[in-house]
C-alpha cells in the first residue's frame, strides 16, 4: 500500500510540474470550418418530412405558413392555420442556411456563398428555380458570437464552400500576442413591404423593400434587383459597417445593429442606400426595430458579446443625421424584440418574454413577464404573437386583458 500511495504522489508530482512554471493558460473557443465541394454543395438542397430541429436560428413569417431557420442547415416550414395548433408541414434542406425573405410566394435563402430562390407557390411541392452562384463574400459569412479564433484548416476556397461552424474549447498558452482578429476585410482575390411580403424578426439580414432585396454580412450589404422574382440579380455589393448582425427597414431606411453601434442608411436611390449616420455605443450584440422617432435597441453584454452590462436602449431618430440616447433599461441578457402599437415586446434570454408599455415611447412601462422560458426573437402579427426559444414555437395572442398563451410547439 505504501508503494502504490508513494506513486500515486509521484504521478501527481510529475503531473503538476508540467505547469509549475510560470506559464498561464486559458481557454479558447474556436471555430472550425465545415467544408463541403462546391459540386455537392450546389446539388444538395431537398424537401424532405419534418425533422427535429438542431439549432433553432431565425423566425419568419408568410401567409398561413411560419418558417424557422436551422442555423446553417436549413428552414422548418409550420403550417399555422390554426395558432392554437400549428403542426410541422416540411423541411426545407439548404447547406449554410441563416436567413430568409418572401414576396409573392417566392423565397429567397442565402446558402452559404450562394442566393436560392424557390417557388412555394404550392407549399406541397417546392421547387428550386434560380441560383445566384458566388453572390455573398466567403470572408463575410456569418460566425457564432462566441467565437475567439477560426480555425480555416486546409480550406480551398476555389473548390470548396463553408457550410457552418464547429465550435470547441482548446486549452492555449497566454501570451502577449494581440488577440486573432476574426473578421477579414472582403475583396483581393476572392470574388466574390407590402402585404405580398412576409415578416421577419428583429434578429433578420435579410429585407425585401418593393424591387430589392437587401442583406448583410459581417461588413457588407448586397442588394438584389427582384423586379423579375424568378430571376434576380445582384445590382451592387457595398461596405456597410463593422460586425453588422441585423437589419430592420423602416420609412425609407434601413437600420444596421452591429456590435459598437447602429448605422442608418437612406433608401432614396434603392439600388444604391446612401450611408446617413451611426450611433455608437460600447460592444454587445445587438438587434435594433424602429418606430417612429425612436429607435429601440437591446445590447446584451457577458460572455464574448462584449461588456458585462445588458440592457435596452432607446434613441431619438428623428434626426436621421444626428441619433441621440434618451433613455436606458437595465435588463439580464436580452436578444431579439418587436413592438405591436403601444406594446414593446423583448426576448430576455433565460429571463423569459418581458412586456411593455411604450404609449409613452420614452419612460416604458413594465407590465409583465413569461417566466421559465428561454425568449429568443419574437414577431408581433396583427392577431398573433410569434416567438422562438430554444427549440421551441411560442404563440400568443393579444386581448385586453394582456396577453395569453395559445400554444407551444416542440420542434
Amino acid at each position: 500500500m505504501k508503494i502504490k500511495a508513494l506513486f500515486l504522489i509521484l504521478i501527481l508530482v510529475l503531473v503538476s510540474s508540467c505547469d509549475s512554471d510560470d506559464t498561464e493558460y486559458e481557454m479558447i473557443t474556436v471555430a472550425t470550418a465545415q467544408v463541403m465541394s462546391k459540386a455537392d454543395f450546389r446539388e444538395s438542397v431537398e424537401v424532405l418530412p419534418p425533422q427535429n430541429i438542431d439549432d433553432s436560428g431565425k423566425i419568419y413569417a408568410y401567409s398561413d405558413y411560419i418558417f424557422i431557420n436551422d442555423k446553417f442547415q436549413g428552414v422548418h416550414i409550420i403550417d399555422n392555420t390554426d395558432p392554437g395548433s400549428p403542426s410541422a408541414l416540411a423541411y426545407l434542406k439548404i447547406p449554410g442556411n441563416v436567413d430568409i425573405s418572401i414576396k409573392n410566394d417566392f423565397l429567397y435563402a442565402d446558402s452559404s456563398i450562394d442566393l436560392v430562390v424557390f417557388d412555394i407557390s404550392n407549399i406541397n411541392d417546392i421547387q428550386e428555380i434560380e441560383r445566384l452562384e458566388d453572390v455573398f463574400s466567403v470572408y463575410d459569412y456569418q460566425i457564432p458570437n462566441e467565437v475567439q479564433e477560426i480555425n480555416w484548416s486546409d480550406f480551398n476556397y476555389e473548390n470548396e464552400v463553408i457550410t457552418g461552424w464547429t465550435v470547441t474549447q482548446e486549452r492555449r498558452e497566454v501570451t502577449d500576442d494581440q488577440p486573432i482578429d476574426i473578421w477579414f476585410e472582403t475583396g483581393g482575390g476572392f470574388d466574390l413591404a407590402s402585404n405580398d411580403v412576409g415578416t421577419g424578426g428583429s434578429l433578420a439580414r435579410f429585407q425585401i423593400v418593393d424591387d430589392y432585396l437587401y442583406t448583410v454580412g459581417n461588413h457588407e450589404m448586397s442588394i438584389f434587383n427582384i423586379s423579375n422574382l424568378e430571376l434576380p440579380y445582384l445590382a451592387e455589393t457595398m461596405y456597410a459597417g463593422w460586425n453588422i448582425e441585423t437589419m430592420f427597414q423602416a420609412d425609407g431606411f434601413l437600420y444596421l445593429g452591429s456590435t459598437n453601434g447602429m448605422y442608418i442608411y437612406s433608401l432614396d436611390t434603392p439600388a444604391n442606400p446612401t450611408y446617413i449616420s451611426e450611433f455608437v455605443h460600447w460592444e454587445g450584440c445587438d438587434p435594433v426595430v424602429v418606430d417612429g422617432d425612436y429607435a429601440y435597441l437591446t445590447i446584451r453584454g457577458g460572455n464574448l458579446c462584449g461588456q458585462e452590462e445588458s440592457v435596452l436602449e432607446i434613441i431619438d431618430v428623428s434626426n436621421k443625421y444626428s441619433p441621440e440616447l434618451v433613455a436606458t433599461y437595465t435588463l439580464e441578457n436580452p436578444y431579439g424584440l418587436g413592438f405591436k402599437e403601444d406594446l414593446l415586446f423583448i426576448c430576455d434570454g433565460t429571463a423569459g418574454l418581458k412586456v411593455f408599455d411604450k404609449t409613452d415611447p420614452i419612460e416604458i412601462e413594465h407590465l409583465s413577464t413569461f417566466e421559465e422560458i428561454f425568449a429568443k426573437d419574437v414577431i408581433p402579427l396583427n392577431d398573433v404573437l410569434l416567438m422562438i426559444g430554444d427549440e421551441v414555437l411560442y404563440q400568443y395572442s393579444y386581448s385586453e386583458g394582456g396577453i395569453t398563451h395559445l400554444s407551444t410547439l416542440q420542434l
